[in-house]
């Protein structure tokens, strides 16, 4: 990863899906724009055994939420799959 792409991520939540209770999935996302940031893998990031809500590659929209006494980015909607629209690309995006 390059030392630009490092600046440009933050620690991020997913929230599990089929877990019973409600568990959020902390990994690194990249900032995109705005409160948007693509979903990227934890080093043992394994589809099989966690099902996120937004899985990596996903671009998502993340709002910062109080948790346990902390404030957190957690993600709460899926902006795009993949690729965004192109009339959403600026020279300032990283995919």
């Amino acid at each position: 990863m390059s030392e630009a792409m490092v600046s440009d991520t933050k620690q991020i939540f997913i929230s599990l899906q089929d877990e019973g209770t409600i568990v959020l999935r902390p990994t690194q996302g990249l900032w995109v724009r705005d409160e948007l940031y693509e979903v990227l893998p934890t080093s043992n990031y394994d589809p099989e055994d966690e099902h996120w809500e937004f899985p990596p590659g996903s671009i998502v929209r993340c709002e910062i939420v109080e948790h346990n006494g902390e404030k957190i980015l957690v993600a709460k909607e899926l902006a795009y799959k993949t690729e965004p629209p192109e009339n959403m690309a600026n020279d300032n995006c990283h995919y």
